[in-house]
């Protein structure tokens, strides 16, 4: 990353403090599977938990990108900080079915409020050639939240009486912390945001963006990033309990993995996307994602599946910021229309999900890699219509 100025600097800390907590849905994966054990759940109902996570997003998104004409970019993420404040809190107070739905759709709302705003809000303070590469890095910050999780929960589970009775739901407890640290820091930072032109967009004039060629491609293509992202989440423990009869707590380990590797990855590509074109990038790491899904569907050694994990980790690791970054510069003067939008393909969360957990309770975990693969299959359709 370039030398940044102290004033940048400042700026800079609290949001990328804000993109460790957007990392705090992830925690959804490792939590929907202790869920399901404490309430002994199918894998159709567990998978129900990251389907409500990513539901909100269809809602709230394209709602959000108006509300920051209104209110502001700052004041939005604020409010998203809150909302995820509350939903952290939740699961402290119990683990009921019904607390854990709440508690999910709560960090579900407040997650699509913060994506749409801080992405955006971002680029009120970077040079606009460097958006791709600041929003990996942001990316990179967000990954660790979501690599720290699974170890977080497995502490808790180990060190019952310094976590208070809360065994893995201690996770809910550290993260709730961290994001009232975030509400007053973002709160004392003064960020000048631009202001769009024109009168603000209409429900109406927002979706009918979609009509554009390439914003249905980037939409498209986020739908498939997130749903390959929270597929192997879910999925990659599942596939070792199934091949291997590991436990929940050891398989645990490859959501880790999958996060290791996707936190390098955005690491990585914070500096790359500096010296190399974002559709050769692209290119590498959809490769690395359909190497990763044939390997899954043919290997039954513990290594090879967690060389395959890794390798959609890092491959998945760049999607995000390069197809979102390339949809914000294709019409900068609706930025907050084209954010809310963007952010609006997260519902592929919900998709997917739901999806794989059909198919895996048909036929086993290769079902839920062959709904992976489509997505996989349609980020190499659209690395090809990326043009430079």
């Amino acid at each position: 990353m370039e030398s940044v100025k102290p004033s940048l600097q400042t700026k800079l800390l609290p949001i990328m403090l804000c993109f460790f907590v957007m990392g705090f849905v992830d925690l959804v994966g490792i939590a929907s599977n202790y869920v399901k054990a404490d309430l002994n759940l199918t894998d159709s109902q567990a998978n129900i938990f990251p389907s409500l996570v990513f539901f909100w997003f269809l809602i709230f998104s394209v709602p959000t990108g108006i509300l920051m004409n209104r209110i502001g970019r700052k004041k939005t993420v604020l409010l998203s900080l809150v909302v995820t404040f509350f939903s952290l809190l939740l699961p402290i107070l119990g683990d009921s079915f019904v607390i854990m739905l709440i508690s999910f759709s709560l960090l579900g709302i407040g997650n699509t409020l913060m994506q749409t705003s801080l992405n955006p809000l971002l680029s009120n303070i970077v040079n606009t050639g460097k958006l791709a590469s600041y929003l990996t890095f942001g990316q990179f910050v967000k990954a660790i939240a979501s690599f720290l999780a699974p170890y977080i929960a497995m502490w808790g589970v180990a060190q019952t009486i310094p976590s208070f009775g809360m065994e893995w739901r201690v996770l809910f407890f550290i993260y709730m912390s961290i994001a009232a640290l975030a509400i007053v820091w973002l709160n004392m930072t003064s960020i000048q945001e631009e202001r769009e032109e024109g009168r603000p967009s209409t429900f109406k004039e927002c979706f009918s963006l979609l009509r554009r060629p390439f914003i249905l491609l980037c939409f498209l293509g986020i739908m498939c990033h997130v749903g390959i992202d929270v597929g192997t989440n879910t999925t990659a423990p599942k596939i070792l309990m199934e091949r291997l009869s590991m436990t929940l707590a050891d398989a645990g380990f490859a959501t880790s993995l999958y996060f290791i590797f996707r936190t390098a990855g955005c690491f990585l590509g914070a500096f790359i996307l500096q010296r190399v074109s974002a559709k050769i990038f692209f290119a590498i790491s959809v490769i690395c994602m359909l190497v990763a899904m044939v390997g899954l569907f043919v290997f039954n050694e513990k290594m090879m599946i967690y060389a395959c994990i890794a390798l959609i980790g890092f491959g998945n690791s760049n999607i995000f910021p390069i197809i979102f970054s390339k949809a914000l510069l294709s019409m900068p003067q609706k930025k907050n229309e084209i954010s809310g939008l963007m952010i609006m393909g997260l519902f592929g969360g919900t998709i997917f999900p739901i999806a794989m957990g059909m198919a895996s309770d048909a036929v086993g975990q290769s079902g839920a890699v062959a709904v992976m693969t489509v997505g996989v299959i349609y980020l190499f359709f659209y690395m090809l219509k990326i043009k430079h």
